[in-house]
Formats: structure tokens, sequence, C-alpha cells
């Protein structure tokens, strides 16, 4: 019998899970894990191993997890603890506060009632502290597990497969590539509208009114996306900024989707995190009572860095209930962790002014920002010193995106290959150095210019020395190609 050929291969798959590049580095990844099967092997190379500089991992790269967070998780996940001498007083209180709340006082049961009802409450009195006091509804915010998960849901209620005109999602650029990644998936379509590098990525209104009144012409955009601190750029966006992007979303009538997991890494001096519910509402009814707004809050980064975990929620604001319930349906595909949720718990209700653990909390939290912001800076000092790079102020995120002068026959030949002049570089210094970084075209950037995005997580001193890695191996880049 001849065989028959198989039902799922290239041609007959989802096509548009083909324009998926998660997870990001593409080549450059892919290429750096050869490398280390290859130095496990015992095959020589320019470096000993590879330095890996290409996610915002924060526990990978050695940070300490929060002593209060865990203490309340492990005594949540093993109750018998709270009968040892080995934890502080006021995580044994919270823990016993939350196992009451829990199905059977377990962390092994479904807890719909606390993921749904319990939490969201919680969550809520985060919100109006953070906020200053505009109203939250626990009823319009829903508790996840992984937010790439997450995100994926909420932008799919935007997005109209079955609609002749597709459904556009205006993105700012450079975006982190989830957002493309979703667009893609959705077969939906992707507006841009580019940052200004020159004035710290700031955001142009008559760009952004350009680019959606372009797009439809070929597509009906539904929705304006803003990362708020950037990622990649850490950069925070200016109240004035904010305003802008809030008055394009009610003009144009688009739903305003506000990536906000960096929210909690804003270290720059004078430099001030704005929720843009707090801005749309400050903005009054006009804006308010009009604007939907979606935004997200994420474990994994924040003062807390639980990449592992993977939990979050996402508030909706003046989206309909039927929507809303839909969006329910959807969830119900990702129900959390229990455990990851209750570490969420203790994220937005920390310890308070004379609880035992209140200090260490919050210095366990200001040496985290203090610390990044010594990264930022010394980036920004060794990046801006060197020939041919050019790096903005970094206020917030874990990251820094300078720009590098790639000269023209290097752009030649890596387009002779086939890629990216971005691409081309991070190769050739992956090759040398065994250093990982994320090329700029993995997040977009304007037409000519090159970058790529180096996470700031390493211990200061081996930072720094790998900083002056990139530094040294870009001035012989430049004299070999130009």
């Amino acid at each position: 019998m001849a065989p028959r050929k198989r039902l799922l291969n290239l041609e007959t798959m989802n096509q548009a899970v083909l324009d998926v590049k998660v997870p990001i580095l593409g080549s450059v990844l892919a290429r750096a894990l050869e490398i280390q099967q290859e130095i496990d092997q015992g095959i020589v190379k320019p470096f000993k191993k590879l330095t890996k500089c290409h996610f915002g991992d924060q526990q990978a790269m050695g940070h300490k997890p929060r002593t209060f967070l865990r203490q309340v998780a492990a005594l949540c996940t093993y109750p018998e603890l709270l009968d040892t001498d080995n934890f502080a007083e006021d995580a044994k209180r919270r823990a016993r506060e939350i196992l009451k709340t829990l199905d059977n006082n377990s962390v092994g049961s479904y807890n719909p009632t606390y993921i749904t009802q319990v939490l969201p409450r919680k969550i809520a009195k985060f919100i109006e502290q953070r906020d200053g006091g505009v109203p939250s509804d626990p009823k319009n915010i829903v508790v996840s597990g992984g937010m790439s998960k997450a995100v994926l849901n909420a932008l799919a209620l935007a997005a109209d497969e079955e609609s002749p005109l597709k459904t556009g999602f205006v993105v700012p650029v450079p975006y982190y590539p989830l957002y493309g990644d979703a667009i893609a998936l959705f077969g939906a379509t992707k507006v841009e509208y580019v940052l200004d590098e020159e004035r710290g990525w700031a955001v142009n209104e008559e760009n952004i009114r350009e680019s959606i009144r372009a797009a439809r012409q070929h597509c009906n955009p539904k929705v304006l996306c803003a990362i708020n601190p950037g990622n990649p750029t850490g950069h925070v966006l200016s109240r004035d900024n904010m305003e802008v992007i809030i008055r394009v979303a009610a003009e144009e009538n688009l739903l305003l989707f506000a990536d906000e997991v960096y929210q909690e890494n804003v270290f720059a001096p004078g430099v001030v995190f704005h929720s843009f519910k707090k801005v749309l509402f400050e903005m009054g009814p006009e804006y308010s009572e009009r604007v939907q707004l979606v935004s997200i809050y994420s474990i994994s980064k924040g003062i807390s860095g639980e990449c592992g975990l993977r939990s979050g929620y996402i508030e909706f604001v003046n989206v309909d209930q039927a929507v809303f319930n839909y969006f329910g349906i959807l969830k119900s595909f990702d129900i959390p962790s229990v455990i990851a949720v209750l570490t969420l718990e203790v994220l937005v209700d920390p310890p308070q002014p004379g609880d035992t653990s209140y200090e260490s909390f919050q210095a366990e939290a200001q040496n985290l920002l203090s610390t990044q912001l010594e990264k930022a800076r010394l980036a920004e000092e060794i990046f801006n010193r060197a020939p041919g790079i050019c790096c903005n102020p970094i206020q917030g995120a874990l990251y820094a995106f300078p720009r590098i002068q790639i000269p023209e026959r290097a752009i030649s030949l890596a387009q002779g290959r086939g890629q990216a002049p971005d691409i081309f570089f991070c190769h050739l210094l992956l090759e040398e150095t065994g250093i990982v970084l994320v090329d700029g075209t993995s997040f977009g950037q304007a037409k000519g210019t090159y970058h790529f995005r180096i996470s700031l997580l390493h211990p200061l001193e081996e930072l720094k020395s790998i900083l002056e890695k990139i530094v040294e191996f870009h001035a012989k880049f430049l004299q070999e190609y130009s």
C-alpha cells in the first residue's frame, strides 16, 4: 500500500500560524542554541560560555525573589510550616488569611471563588490606591495565568476574521513582538506608528493619525496599542503623550490596549508612571465615559520578577458586559495556578507600615530599583561615548535599546544573505563573543535605523564587561566594513 500523505503538514496547517515568530530572536536564538550544543560537545569557541542578554527573566539572572512573597507561598503550599519559627509572623498571618478563602484550605483545589471574586476585590483596591481614588469595579477584573495568553485572548475579542476588510491593530514602533505575532495569528493587519527616537521615543500625534487614515484604505482599525513603560525602549510616556493617545482613541473610535506590565520598574529620578486609566478619568467624562480601555499587569515583571509562576490581571473599562462575558469563555482555556495568583495577591496587597516584614519588603524593592538605575546609567554612559552608537535615557523596564551605525558594505552583505543588517550584526557578535542580543528588526524600527535590545539584568561588574565587549566589537565591525 502506497503511503498516504499526512493530513497535517505545512500546506494544510493554519497558514496564519506560519507568520508567528515567537519566541523572539529567530535565527539569532536558533544559532545560540546550536552553539550551546557545540560547546557541550567540546567544540572550541572564542568564548567559554554564552552570555544571555536577550530576555527579561530577572531570577534567571541571579535576582533573588521577594522574601515575604515566597514565605507566604511556601506556607500556603505546606501549611504544616505555620507551626515552625522560621517565618515572619505577618507572613504566617497572611497565609492563614489566604487559606481561609480557599476551598478546603488548599492550593490544590480549583478555587474558582478565590480567583474570580476574592482576588479581584483586592486588585480593585490596589488599582484605586495607585490611581488616586479613581474607582475600580472588581467585576471588570480578570485574573489570568501567563499574560501572553491573556493578551491573545483580549485582542481576539476585536479581531474579525470573517469580515472581508481585515481588522487593523495600531501598534507603536518599536513594539513587543508578541503583538505582531498575535496580529498575524488572527489574520489581521498591523498598522504602525513610529515613536520619535530623537525626542526620547515620544509620540507624534500627526504620525498616529496619518497612519490610521492611511490604514482605513485597506483595513478596519479597531485597537490602538500603547506600551508604558516601553519594551524594548525603556522610556516612560509623559502625561502629555498619554493624553494624545487617549484623544486619538476617542476621536478615531478605537479600543485602547495599555500594556503596563513594567509599571513598577520606573527608576529614573523625577519620572513618574501614570496609568492610562488614571489619565483617562482625569481628562473628564468626555473621555472617561467614551473610551474603551483594556490594561494589563503581570507578576513576571515589576518588583517580583516571578516569570515562572505566570499570573497577572486584566482590567476592562467601558467594555460591554456581553463582550466581557465572552472573554470569560476564552479565559476558561487559561485557568491560572492558585500558587501563582496568591503571589499576585501579595503584590497588590503588600506588607503595610507596622507589619513585621514591611521594612524588609520595601528595602528589597528599593534595592532592585536603585540597582536598575545604576545599570541603566552605566549602559547609557558606555554606549554614548562609543562612536557609532547612541542610547536614549533609560527611565524604566529592564532593557537598553541603542541605535547602531552599520556601514554600507555590511548592509549590502547582509542583504545578499537575506538578512536584515542588524540581524547580521547580532550574528557576528554572537559568533565572536558569545553574547546573545535581540536585533531591532524583531521589534520594528524606523526605516534606515538599526538597533539591538540588551537586558540589563547581569550583576553590575559583569554587565560592565559585557557592554565594553559589545562596544569593542562594534568598533572593529565599523573598521572592517567601512
